[in-house]
């Protein structure tokens, strides 16, 4: 059974679910940030899911990184699987500018998160669920 690790459920909010994982707004307004998570318990690294899943997870993964890339604008894309500080498999789409306050370094530890305000957040969830899934 898929369970989401405590510190994703904290840090991010639910946009949707796609066939294999389950899309999560970061809420740092300092980037344009989406996770996917596998909805598959028990999974740390890629290489663990079975080969189809693999494959989905790239399509899952291209489909947000351009989605991101085409709506925000973005000079690059940064897509990162890390989890040294969660382990449970989940994949970082983060949308970077030649402006934003970390460019050209990774976007940790450079400045502490920005939270959306309510309705702000409210906003663009509903954006980029109706986006996702049209």
């Amino acid at each position: 059974m898929f369970t989401l690790d405590s510190r994703l459920e904290n840090d991010s909010v639910f946009v949707c679910d796609l066939t294999l994982c389950q899309v999560r707004l970061m809420n740092d307004k300092n980037y344009p940030w989406l996770i996917l998570i596998p909805k598959v318990s028990e999974v740390r690294e890629i290489f663990e899911l079975p080969e189809p899943d693999q494959q989905q997870l790239m399509r899952e993964s291209s489909q947000i990184s351009q989605l991101l890339f085409d709506h925000f604008n973005a000079d690059k894309m940064n897509v990162a699987a890390l989890g040294n500080l969660v382990p449970q498999l989940h994949i970082h789409h983060i949308a970077r500018f030649e402006t934003d306050n970390a460019w050209p370094s990774p976007v940790w530890g450079v400045a502490n998160a920005l939270p959306y305000a309510k309705d702000e957040l409210s906003a663009l969830v509903q954006k980029l669920g109706a986006l996702i899934n049209p």
